[in-house]
């Protein structure tokens, strides 16, 4: 039986965590699914760390392994970091704000094995995907930076920036060793060197959620940061 590994990176998650964490573990369980959740916290100052351990004792510590970090150091690197502890055949990277749900995991899965797919992403742009709590000038710059990315790279993918994707193991660990963006680009640059490597992809529609609790902010900084991104990876 495939062991799921779900990386989780937190950071001021104190309230979303326990919530995802038991939905996770519903998911996994009524699926008669071999799981566990590595959470790789950025020393939240609001308690993150605390709650991740009471999660410990309820669920045991094969199941949730705390890897914390010293500070704020990068998505990337995140999933590098939590990489190193994940034991599952496959991985799993989600948000931990709701803006994935755990819902769709069985979607993943179950596609995945369908087509053996090397990597299956979640999809906001693609038949009945979708993104709510967002305003409409933000839906209109996600929407452009994904038509955009498709198609300067080629990637045959409806969104190459979405965070929610299962990947097998080895696929993940290879391509990690590779990427060197950071930010938004990061996603971008692996579905890119995934497409390189000739990796196959699979699609699974999602409504994609603006965070519970917490806030979520896009500037003119990160946009032009994203456009100098997809440029710069035209010639990897």
């Amino acid at each position: 039986m495939s062991k799921y590994s779900v990386l989780l990176p937190t950071y001021n998650e104190k309230r979303n965590l326990p919530i995802i964490t038991y939905l996770i573990a519903r998911t996994f369980e009524q699926a008669n699914l071999t799981w566990e959740i590595v959470v790789i916290d950025d020393a939240s100052p609001d308690g993150t760390q605390e709650v991740a351990k009471d999660l410990q004792k309820i669920y045991g510590e094969d199941k949730i392994l705390l890897k914390p970090r010293s500070g704020k150091l990068g998505l990337g690197t995140a999933y590098i970091h939590g990489l190193n502890f994940a034991t599952g055949d496959f991985v799993i990277i989600m948000d931990a704000d709701f803006s994935h749900h755990p819902k769709y995991l069985p979607d993943f899965i179950k596609l995945q094995k369908e087509g053996n797919y090397d990597i299956v992403l979640g999809t906001r742009y693609a038949k009945d995907g979708g993104v709510y709590g967002w305003n409409l000038k933000r839906k209109l710059i996600s929407r452009g930076a994904n038509l955009l990315a498709s198609t300067v790279l080629g990637t045959g993918v409806s969104d190459v920036t979405g965070s929610f994707r299962l990947y097998k193991k080895q696929v993940l660990e290879t391509l990690m060793k590779e990427v060197t963006s950071k930010g938004y680009v990061f996603q971008m640059e692996m579905i890119a060197r995934a497409r390189q490597h000739e990796y196959t992809i699979g699609e699974v529609p999602i409504a994609f959620v603006d965070r519970l609790y917490g806030e979520s902010k896009l500037g003119m900084d990160d946009i032009i940061g994203y456009l100098k991104g997809v440029l710069s990876l035209v010639f990897i």
